[in-house]
């Protein structure tokens, strides 16, 4: 296929492989270090370091969590928006 790079190239990334009959490169894994628990993998990796940059078992794990954080303020917000902004037009609708 032209424009990729097999295992045998010198010239290629060396992160990259691509292996006969696949289609998609693959990158080399990410630096991953096992943590204890969960607990034990946000304090040493951080909640963002842990969820963004999958720096441990519970990558996917905190991703979900961090989804269901911004789906509630995504909530919240949708539902008390209107009635604030109802509530200031109707303040300001006899000054105009």
């Amino acid at each position: 296929m032209a424009g990729t790079k097999n295992e045998s190239d010198d010239s290629a990334v060396s992160d990259v492989v691509i292996r006969k009959g696949e289609r998609i490169p693959r990158r080399s894994a990410p630096q991953f270090e096992e943590a204890s628990s969960l607990l034990n993998a946000i304090k040493r990796d951080g909640f963002f370091g842990t969820a963004m940059n999958d720096k441990n078992q519970y990558g996917p794990v905190v991703m979900m969590i961090l989804l269901l954080i911004v789906a509630t303020i995504t909530g919240i917000m949708i539902k008390i928006l209107p009635p604030v902004l109802s509530w200031f037009g109707n303040l300001f609708s006899g000054l105009f």
